[in-house]
């Protein structure tokens, strides 16, 4: 079964006619890992397009292969078979240009570090002159709404705003493409709910493109322009449901018809994913 984003002009009228290719494509992709009491076949048959600019959310249950799929595009795990390019060429060019950021389920920041310092760390790593960490520090720190923090410390902040530290800290390389492992699954419903909100509006100011995992359906349906369900182990794509609400979306949109009408395909298309078991 082959699923992909639809070639569609998105609702906020981005130009495709710009776009030679895909952000990241995928095609008979497959993973297979080898235990000691055999093969665990994590993903199987996976076929999928991400357009520039999109907000692709990937939902299903518990190990059903969402973080492996992320890792494969970041280059952390490699498919046993099939392909997949990003940015036009390997998972690996782009992890060596640093194309991509991640942010992974928990904010990983270290206690003695300041919040500037934190930021900083990837690109002391890459060797970037003194200057240029701190002008880079500085516009993620302000994108995600933190400027005037860079001196707080990981435990003078609550959990929401470590978590911005973390999405700032990706944002400092710069990237195209930010690869988001359920980082708010964590959290309590209001402070998700408040960083679902900020993290639509990064995303429009940006126009980064966004691969997002999560278990909740709410969130996805909020947050994407597309979204990708995927069965039980061994992971495939089950459907990819195109998510046309406006452009700006305020938390009350929850409850309307349309919201509640994509919600429903979704659960529809969970449901049909474990035909598979």
């Amino acid at each position: 079964m082959v699923a992909s984003v639809e070639e569609v002009i998105p609702s906020h009228n981005l130009d495709p006619v710009d776009v030679p290719h895909p952000l990241v494509a995928m095609e008979n992709l497959a993973l297979v890992f080898g235990t000691g009491d055999g093969a665990v076949t994590a993903l199987t048959d996976v076929n999928l397009s991400i357009k520039r600019h999109d907000f692709v959310s990937l939902i299903g249950p518990s190990g059903c292969g969402k973080t492996t799929l992320l890792r494969v595009v970041a280059d952390l795990v490699k498919p046993t078979s099939g392909t997949i390019m990003v940015d036009g060429g390997t998972p690996e060019q782009a992890r060596l240009d640093r194309s991509y950021g991640y942010v992974f389920q928990a904010p990983a920041l270290y206690p003695w570090r300041n919040v500037r310092r934190n930021v900083e760390l990837p690109l002391e790593i890459m060797g970037l002159p003194k200057t240029e960490r701190q002008e880079r520090s500085a516009r993620a720190l302000e994108t995600v709404g933190l400027d005037g923090f860079e001196g707080k410390f990981p435990w003078q902040l609550s959990g929401g705003m470590q978590q911005r530290v973390s999405i700032a800290r990706a944002m400092g390389f710069e990237p195209e493409l930010l690869l988001m492992d359920e980082p708010f699954g964590a959290l309590d419903e209001i402070t998700r709910d408040n960083l679902n909100l900020h993290l639509h509006e990064l995303w429009k100011r940006t126009q980064l493109t966004v691969i997002f995992v999560t278990h909740s359906i709410p969130e996805a349906v909020f947050l994407s322009t597309h979204i990708v369900v995927m069965s039980p182990r061994p992971g495939r794509i089950v459907d990819v449901i195109e998510c046309d609400l406006p452009y700006d979306r305020k938390l009350d949109m929850r409850e309307t018809p349309d919201y509640l009408r994509i919600a429903h395909k979704v659960r529809d298309g969970l449901r049909a994913g474990h035909s598979y078991e």
